[in-house]
């Protein structure tokens, strides 16, 4: 077995990585090739970020082929995926960000106001 997550995850990936992958909601059709490429952009994204190996990433999101790049990306990255309820309360992200001092919180755009003293 691969000693890194990301590597273990992508071995199960099929040879052909013109396969289909996902299918989205608005019938969008994402490859392994795409799903490999949209997972190293996150990566690269959390590491100019600063995040480090080891670190943790916050992450409340809908359930979206965003939200399984950013769990790949932080997979390639080395970094702990966080996942956080979208129901919760500014009051119990604050708990939840004081408690697991991630190097980065991950929102919904739309939240970022109500969330910004958290």
């Amino acid at each position: 077995m691969p000693a890194h997550l990301y590597a273990e995850l992508s071995s199960r990936f099929p040879a052909d990585r013109s396969r289909i992958a996902f299918e989205t909601q608005d019938g969008a059709l994402h490859s392994y090739a795409d799903v490999e490429a949209g997972s190293a952009r996150m990566a690269g994204a959390l590491v100019a970020l600063g995040v480090k190996p080891g670190d943790r990433v916050a992450v409340q999101i809908e359930k979206s082929l965003q939200a399984v790049l950013l769990y790949l990306g932080c997979a390639r990255a080395g970094a702990v995926f966080l996942p956080l309820n979208t129901a919760y309360t500014p009051a119990e992200i604050e708990y939840f960000l004081t408690d697991a001092e991630p190097t980065v919180f991950v929102c919904d755009p739309a939240r970022k106001d109500s969330l910004a003293g958290a």
